[in-house]
């Protein structure tokens, strides 16, 4: 327990250092209020310590040895991405460039032309283009090498467009 005695000594003490914390704060607020106006005479503001702040945050981030570790294997991850990419690309145009040849082989190739899937399709082209030629009024429904089936239709088909651009026959028509 605490002698009387030892409580007064303490509630005078807590009333010293109240009256010292009143002081101090007054005088933190005066200071606070000489630092505002320093600043504002100098064109300080606010965005401008909070920028400040930010660099030099931004700053001490860089410098530590985690973020360069980090940045250097990033870094390195992309540039090995980078390549990776590079060569995938460089793969598929290849594949691309051989698809190309082998197509273009392969069809002027005989072998493919006496195919049976080949076979098939041209059947299947020169039955569609002898009925066309037969609805569009052609001379030879009865048929004809491929070739000159499709030289046929594409002759009919350019007769038929032009034949649609025809002009106006009479006044009438000019009017709109």
């Amino acid at each position: 327990m605490i002698s009387e005695e030892e409580k007064e000594e303490l509630k005078i003490e807590l009333a010293k250092l109240e009256d010292e914390i009143s002081t101090l704060r007054q005088v933190l607020a005066a200071k606070e209020k000489h630092l505002v106006e320093i600043k504002q005479k100098l064109g300080v503001s606010l965005m401008n310590e909070l920028k400040q702040n930010f660099s030099k945050s931004w700053h001490d981030v860089q410098t530590t040895s985690a973020y360069k570790k980090t940045h250097e294997t990033l870094s390195h991850a992309g540039q090995k991405a980078t390549a990776a990419i590079s060569n995938v690309g460089t793969v598929i145009s290849k594949k691309f460039g051989d698809m190309s040849y082998s197509i273009r082989h392969s069809i002027s190739m005989p072998a493919m032309r006496n195919s049976p899937t080949f076979k098939s399709f041209e059947e299947k082209v020169e039955t569609t283009v002898t009925s066309l030629k037969t609805k569009v009024g052609g001379t030879n429904p009865s048929g004809g090498s491929f070739e000159e089936v499709l030289s046929s239709t594409a002759h009919a088909s350019a007769q038929s467009s032009i034949s649609d651009t025809r002009l106006p026959e009479s006044k009438e028509e000019l009017q709109c």
